[in-house]
């Protein structure tokens, strides 16, 4: 499988399958002497790891993260970096039914197509939401860099489940209530009720998708290289790298084209002897690259495929229509799982540009 690896200077290269023996991360590119041990990558990799509450899968992995090479008396070393996690709690039988029955939403039959039928289908195998565990891995890493070079922070969050959407506009105060509750909403009011409809998703074997919100701040002008690689690409490409993701939308988004463009414009301003903006409805973002405002995005995930109910789908041996339920561990709502992993690969990408630019040293 080509396309397992992303970046230019600060390369993630991701590896393994849903119920292979381990999953892991090689970053290549990371400065030398940066500080970094495993209990700080393992603080992210917590934050996304299954089996903890009601509302995610019920497959319970430690996800204890093992760095191999590329860090040494606690600093980078300039080498590639290896991390990985050891899988211990796959139920591979679960999906023994599934070799020849299509599941609906999910990649089994164009990946069967595009392999030949000798992809790993336990789990997902490559397209599985466990491999975002390789991201975090790495990104964990991008979001230190940033962190102690630059100031950068990424704040990611979820705005809406189903329809249940939040009632006021993120601010910086909310930031330290992300964590808060187990929909990783941080408006505990509206938390709550997502977590209601979330579970009774479940008890009717359905499942919800829903929005994550991202703020990037401190971002310097001048990151992004157009037409290409511009940052808006870029880290557009980096997220649909998430499963269930199926939109994504800088600033106004699509909002912005309901306005004039008197209404859409940010003007400018001085503020503290700084070019700023009044508004921010460019997402931080003009012409592709980077414009010194928070960089927001909107990512829309769709429901998760694997629900208990039966549905109607096709035995590829038989070539007959037949009934399906699928059986196994899966999220009623995959997006409460997301924040970390959208934080991450908006680190790794603005990590990328920020070397690209020699914004960043090459020795910390």
């Amino acid at each position: 499988m080509s396309g397992s690896s992303i970046g230019q200077r600060l390369v993630l290269t991701s590896f393994g399958e849903s119920h292979g023996k381990s999953i892991g991360a090689v970053l290549d590119g990371c400065p030398a002497g940066l500080e970094i041990n495993e209990k700080e990558i393992q603080k992210m990799l917590d934050l996304r790891r299954p089996g903890q509450n009601m509302i995610s899968t019920q497959r319970k992995e430690g996800d204890i993260v093992e760095i191999v090479s590329g860090v040494f008396r606690g600093f980078t070393t300039g080498a590639p970096i290896t991390m990985l996690v050891w899988n211990s709690d796959q139920k591979s039988k679960d999906y023994e039914s599934l070799k020849t029955k299509l599941r609906p939403g999910h990649s089994d039959y164009p990946a069967m197509v595009k392999y030949n039928h000798f992809n790993d289908h336990r789990g997902g195998g490559r397209f599985s939401g466990r491999l975002t565990a390789t991201h975090v891995m790495g990104g964990a890493i991008a979001r230190k860099l940033l962190k102690v070079s630059l100031g950068i922070e990424t704040n990611s969050f979820t705005s809406q489940i189903g329809k249940i959407k939040m009632e006021k506009e993120f601010n910086e105060k909310m930031t330290s209530s992300i964590y808060k509750n187990e929909v990783r909403c941080p408006e505990n009011k509206t938390a709550k009720i997502m977590r209601e409809n979330i579970l009774n998703a479940r008890k009717r074997g359905d499942s919800l998708g829903g929005i994550i919100e991202s703020i990037t701040t401190n971002v310097p002008v001048g990151l992004g290289e157009p037409i290409f690689s511009s940052l808006e690409s870029d880290l557009s490409k980096a997220i649909f790298s998430i499963p269930s993701v199926k939109g994504i939308e800088f600033g106004s988004g699509f909002l912005g084209s309901e306005m004039n463009g008197s209404e859409n414009n940010d003007l400018y301003t001085i503020k503290n002897g700084k070019i700023t903006t009044v508004t921010n409805n460019s997402g931080g973002i003009l012409g592709g690259i980077s414009n010194g405002m928070p960089i927001t995005m909107r990512i829309a995930f769709k429901p998760a495929s694997s629900i208990s109910q039966k549905q109607s789908t096709i035995d590829i041996k038989t070539k007959k229509e037949v009934i399906l339920q699928v059986k196994g561990r899966h999220d009623p709502c995959v997006v409460p799982r997301a924040p970390p992993v959208v934080d991450s690969l908006v680190a790794l990408t603005i990590a990328d540009h920020a070397l690209l630019a020699g914004v960043i040293k090459p020795v910390l």
